[in-house]
């Protein structure tokens, strides 16, 4: 019995330390005035609930991504935490949230703890040089609501950079601007799996700063 609990365990940390097969965004120079933009969007106030404006479409959303997230993300009260948070910090930067899950399926598979080779962390396979960049040396890219802030808050960036052209920013996100495979993985992953209508549209988070 102790030696399969022991197996257990160990291909439990396997799992979490297998490196992730997503690229990784590229430090470029910024302006002043979008460094300082970034800045104020990872520092609003963290809340604990969705954008929905109404109950019953927080409720509806929640229950049908939970369904799909199951098999991916088996600990319920852990997925309803992260697409509760996924919700918010897509919505007030401004990205689809069904997006984001899109992303997420191709950059971590849904790992927390997912390191690419080239060293970007968590679920959203945010690189280290952000940190340092527009954050600061208590920021923990392995935290959920940290991650899923600097995620949707570097592709809304990209987005921007692009000025709404989508499959350029996501070449950015990963590091791979110009070629088609990574944009279609991700908008493949979003359309297949997890897109989704609500009845109303979620719109009373603030929006992030914008550059």
């Amino acid at each position: 019995m102790r030696t399969l609990t022991h197996i257990s365990l160990l291909l439990a940390a396997l799992f979490l330390t297998l490196p992730a097969q997503a690229g990784g965004q590229r430090e470029e120079a910024m302006s002043a005035h979008v460094r300082s933009s970034l800045q104020r969007g990872l520092a609003d106030t963290a809340v604990t609930r969705t954008a929905f404006r109404q109950v019953a479409d927080e409720a509806a959303w929640l229950k049908e991504m939970s369904r799909r997230l199951a098999k991916r993300m088996p600990d319920a009260p852990e997925r309803m935490e992260f697409l509760t948070t996924l919700h918010w910090e897509a919505s007030r930067a401004g990205i689809d949230p069904q997006l984001m899950l899109g992303l997420i399926q191709v950059e971590s598979g849904f790992r927390k703890y997912a390191v690419s080779p080239v060293g970007a962390r968590g679920y959203t396979q945010v690189m280290p040089f952000w940190v340092k960049a527009i954050g600061n040396s208590d920021h923990n890219l392995f935290q959920l609501r940290t991650n899923l802030r600097y995620g949707a808050l570097i592709l809304r960036h990209y987005i921007d950079i692009e000025r709404g052209d989508l499959f350029r920013a996501l070449g950015r996100y990963n590091g791979s601007l110009g070629r088609p495979e990574y944009p279609n993985l991700v908008v493949g992953a979003w359309k297949r799996h997890w897109d989704y209508q609500p009845t109303t549209r979620s719109a009373d988070a603030p929006s992030a700063s914008r550059s």
